[in-house]
């Protein structure tokens, strides 16, 4: 027997929040719309979910599709539900938050998306719908979750300095951090592991390269290990 629902029902989108690093300062993904309703302004890579995918799928889908980007950390934020967000029809959107490095990923707007830029978070442009509020969102869950657990390592190359290391957290927190105590603080946690290479940056001497331990940050997290910065 077929059902049929009484009541109206919502349709349902995903937004996606892409931050990247690019070693100087925060950034954020953003798409101009090449339709409408807001034609030529910027927004967040997004679309409605398709009746056959799971929400993650579908947010998957909409990132290769609008920005060419695709095998990012991806993760749920939160559910965006006002009831006049979208001027065509009622639309509740998933939200989802995801973390690459500019530089090694290069985007490409397709679909309905006109470009594809990255912007830095200090310097946002005016956003289509309610992504403005979507944005401050991830970034304060960013800037959350960037303290205790070592999600920023999908910001950074596989190989990097402490000091691209310090200024990742300095360019996502907003403030300054100690040299000395960052250091020594990151180094206790024995999940870095040193390479027998160095990275030159101007006149300065060459500094140690690192690359991030995920198993063994997995197999302490399993015993209970609590990172926090």
């Amino acid at each position: 027997m077929k059902h049929t629902y009484e009541y109206p029902r919502a349709a349902l989108t995903v937004d996606c929040v892409v931050f990247g690093f690019d070693a100087a300062e925060l950034q954020v993904l953003l798409i101009e719309r090449g339709i409408s309703p807001f034609k030529g302004q910027w927004a967040l890579p997004g679309g409605f979910v398709r009746v056959d995918e799971t929400l993650d799928e579908a947010a998957r889908r909409e990132l290769l599709e609008e920005t060419g980007l695709e095998k990012l950390f991806l993760e749920q934020l939160y559910t965006f539900s006002s009831v006049n967000r979208d001027p065509r029809e009622r639309v509740i959107s998933v939200a989802y938050y995801a973390l690459t490095k500019p530089t090694y990923h290069r985007t490409q707007a397709t679909t309905d998306a006109a470009d594809a830029q990255w912007f830095s978070v200090r310097h946002i442009p005016a956003l289509a719908f309610d992504h403005a509020d979507i944005l401050a969102t991830a970034l304060q869950r960013l800037r959350g979750k960037l303290r205790y657990e070592p999600i920023g390592f999908e910001l950074l190359p596989p190989k990097f300095t402490l000091s691209h290391l310090q200024q990742l957290y300095e360019a996502v927190l907003g403030t300054e951090l100690d040299k000395r105590n960052f250091r020594k603080k990151v180094l206790s946690y024995d999940l870095l592991l040193p390479l027998d290479e160095t990275h030159r940056e101007g006149a300065h001497r060459p500094a140690q390269l690192f690359r991030f331990d995920p198993v063994r940050y997995e197999k302490l997290k399993k015993k209970g290990f609590h990172f926090e910065l």
